[in-house]
């Protein structure tokens, strides 16, 4: 990703990413590089003989004005566009493309990203992440100047059409009959009040208790990551809830999942994949089990006691999407909370994940937690893990901390027993976890993640990996 980085840092500053063009407001991510952006995936689109778009936005600064502009690119080539009359969640927007049978769509959003940040999100056609082929065919047209003129505009609401969506995936007569309590944090961004909606919609009497629900574009001072630092609030609320009481935290757009459990206690990404895997094989459901380089070894040991093939795939949600199109994926997911499930579009939805976690806490009579700790007792595996991200001063100092991790070595008493390199580089330590040094594909970032038997070793070894970058 080193040279993704640096040619963000060009005088073009347009390079997509892990999923989509990302860049700061007003510096590199202006009205101008949005419409040329939008330019490029019009002549893209039309080369396909492509007819009609929808685009939709998030709740950040600028960002309704921003997808107003590539709409009007978009319909100045001719395409048919409908745009989103308000914030729209992504997997909204994405169901929006498959629903209205478009040949793409744009999502402006910069999704995990710092509240300084706006990006550009291509879907295809299926209603998911656009592909690498895709993404490298709209950079090879960059450069043509936008055109204009006039075209139509569509407005775009599809809210009913995806709650009823999301019925027909759900067991709708366990979820009727609870009565239980769940919170809702979307830290002021696209979530927000979608889940809400659902739960009007369909008259559940589940007790649904929204956080942050009104739309932040500082997404309340913290980054719209749903990690444990950004969950301060929720873990605060949550101290004085018992089981089964639990929460769920979406990121900006709310393709991504978090959890926190009663007590207060973060329920990762890793965590929430293994429920959510074993909960729709408990469905009925099979198929592959799709997973990227840095998602915990729990998810391998769990599918291979299901008789499930695992695939594993480097980081970024479109390669997941690659193998979802084809076919057979029961469930596909990434360290970072973005899960995909069979049945659905080709895309990460943390709002039916989160529906989805419930539909097992009800269906189980047991907590999210209680659950965790049946899987970990069935594939006899303990798992611990947790994630440090070291913002560096420079592009050179990331490339000069990835130098030092290529010969590998005993840390905080872990012999690695091999290496892997698919995406960044990873120790292998053999059934007590792994340790992996990655360069971020969106900001100038190296993130360390740590997956170990036990806390104190997953943070002894994160804090000897930190001296050994020297950060």
């Amino acid at each position: 990703m080193a040279d993704e980085i640096a040619s963000n840092q060009s005088s073009s500053g347009i390079k997509f990413g892990t999923d989509g063009w990302r860049a700061i407001i007003a510096d590199q991510f202006t009205f101008d590089n949005v419409a040329r952006v939008a330019q490029a995936y019009a002549e893209y689109l039309l080369e396909q003989q492509g007819k009609k778009a929808v685009v939709g936005y998030d709740t950040r600064f600028m960002a309704g004005k921003f997808a107003r502009r590539a709409a009007e690119v978009l319909a100045a080539n001719g395409l048919e566009v409908h745009l989103s009359r308000s914030y729209v969640p992504t997997p909204v927007l994405s169901f929006a493309v498959k629903h209205l049978q478009a040949d793409g769509g744009v999502m402006i959003t910069a999704s995990h990203n710092p509240p300084e940040y706006l990006g550009f999100k291509i879907k295809g056609p299926y209603g998911g992440s656009a592909t690498p082929d895709i993404v490298a065919a709209v950079e090879a047209r960059l450069g043509q100047p936008p055109r204009t003129g006039s075209g139509t505009i569509h407005p775009l609401d599809v809210r009913k059409a995806y709650y009823d969506f999301l019925v027909s995936k759900l067991d709708m007569e366990a979820l009727r009959a609870y009565e239980g309590v769940m919170y809702h944090d979307s830290l002021g961004g696209a979530g927000a009040g979608w889940l809400a909606g659902f739960i009007k919609h369909t008259g559940l009497k589940l007790d649904l208790r929204e956080i942050h629900a009104v739309p932040d574009p500082m997404f309340y001072g913290v980054c719209p990551e749903p990690i444990p630092q950004n969950q301060f609030t929720i873990m605060t609320v949550l101290k004085a809830e018992q089981d089964p009481t639990f929460a769920v935290i979406n990121d900006g757009d709310a393709d991504r999942i978090g959890a926190v459990l009663a007590g207060g206690s973060n329920f990762n990404s890793h965590q929430i994949f293994a429920v959510l895997l074993k909960h729709l094989h408990s469905k009925g459901l099979k198929g592959r089990v799709v997973k990227t380089f840095s998602t915990s070894q729990i998810v391998d040991k769990l599918a291979h006691r299901l008789g499930l093939e695992l695939v594993v795939t480097p980081i970024g949600f479109k390669y997941i999407t690659d193998e979802m199109l084809k076919g057979g994926v029961l469930i596909g997911g990434e360290e970072s909370g973005g899960i995909g499930v069979a049945g659905h579009i080709p895309e990460r939805d943390g709002l039916l994940n989160a529906l989805l976690l419930l539909e097992s806490v009800v269906r189980t009579g047991k907590s999210l937690g209680q659950q965790f700790a049946e899987i970990e007792a069935e594939v006899g595996f303990r798992h611990a893990y947790d994630r440090i991200d070291l913002q560096l001063p420079s592009m050179e100092h990331i490339q000069a901390a990835m130098a030092r991790v290529q010969t590998p070595e005993t840390i905080a008493g872990q012999q690695v027993r091999g290496t892997e390199h698919l995406d960044g580089t990873k120790w292998l330590f053999g059934e007590a976890g792994w340790l992996l040094f990655r360069a971020s594909g969106t900001e100038p970032v190296l993130r360390i993640y740590c997956e170990a038997p036990d806390d104190k070793t997953v943070k002894a070894v994160l804090a000897e990996a930190r001296r050994l970058v020297g950060a």
